[in-house]
């Protein structure tokens, strides 16, 4: 029986599996996954506004994509939760609209940061004395003012085509949460234009940022060459190994699941690597970020010794 899209009300999530012995074990699983990007990425957030060694344009970048990571966790993980322990896995047909909505505004909001990064660490190493007068407290906020507005400018153009589709069929979503390719999947007919709007978003948020962030990388590699210091050369390096691990684990994940024809869509496998960039991705980006990061590791030293002089 065929069905427009107006008169559905709800989606059903199938999640991950129907095993409630598994369903307990994943709620386990993300339940920690989620409670360790809250600490990591609310710690280093508080860690580069209380310590003014921070207050760097690259630590201000930073601090806007743990704030970035933490909403963009907290838009899939708690319904994930509540779907692993409930036998209610519906989602309202306005709950769904947002949770698209703020993921992909997220998402591509994400990406431009991320290109912002990338020119950031070019200013530092390209010509180190201008550093500070390049990247000003004006043009970093710009910069972020920017990437949120091309993410949810953007989130509003395939949000409002994608609920205009027509749904036919089954209102089940075999996923954990609302997006392009299971909704894809429902629908009736995916005209070209629509196909098109999605090459179109594809290019905009995510392969211009790419390009961007490679050329910026050519350059930081040329100005790396021509230091004659090895040491000063690994050190220099160094400031972007951890971007560099950042933007090809985001992007990579990022271009798998939506550089391909809707008619390749797989959502078995999509799901698995939707995880990866939804829920592990925020987790595992305070890690990145401050695990090599001597400056880091002594703002938190320094925070728990003021913690425990004041205990």
């Amino acid at each position: 029986m065929e069905r427009s899209n107006h008169t559905v009300t709800e989606f059903i999530l199938v999640g991950f599996t129907t095993d409630p012995v598994m369903q307990l074990v994943l709620f386990v699983v993300f339940l920690g996954v989620y409670s360790l990007t809250v600490v990591g990425n609310t710690t280093l957030i508080v860690l580069i506004c209380n310590d003014s060694r921070l207050h760097t344009p690259m630590y201000f970048f930073i601090g806007n994509l743990s704030f970035l990571d933490l909403w963009y966790s907290s838009v899939y993980t708690p319904k994930i939760l509540v779907t692993c322990i409930s036998e209610d896995k519906s989602i309202s047909f306005a709950g769904c609209l947002c949770q698209f909505f703020f993921s992909a505004g997220l998402a591509y909001s994400e990406c431009y940061l991320l290109a912002a990064m990338a020119y950031d660490r070019y200013a530092a190493i390209s010509n180190p004395l201008l550093y500070a007068q390049v990247m000003s407290r004006r043009l970093c906020i710009c910069l972020v003012i920017y990437s949120y507005t091309g993410g949810f400018v953007n989130a509003i153009i395939l949000t409002s085509n994608t609920f205009t589709l027509d749904f036919c069929g089954d209102n089940i979503i075999d996923d954990f949460f609302c997006d392009v390719p299971p909704l894809v999947k429902l629908a009736c007919d995916v005209k070209e234009s629509y196909q098109a709007v999605l090459y179109f978003l594809l290019a905009s948020n995510v392969i211009t940022p790419t390009v961007f962030i490679l050329a910026s990388y050519l350059f930081i590699i040329a100005a790396i060459l021509r230091i004659r210091s090895t040491q000063s050369r690994r050190k220099a390096f160094s400031t972007c190994s951890s971007h560099l691990v950042s933007v090809t684990l985001y992007y990579g994940s990022i271009l798998y699941v939506y550089s391909r024809p809707s008619s390749s869509y797989s959502l078995e496998r999509d799901k698995m690597v939707s995880t990866f960039y939804t829920v592990l991705f925020p987790m595992l980006n305070p890690m990145i970020y401050s695990l090599r990061n001597k400056d880091v590791k002594e703002a938190l030293k320094k925070l728990v010794w003021l913690t425990q002089s004041e205990v």
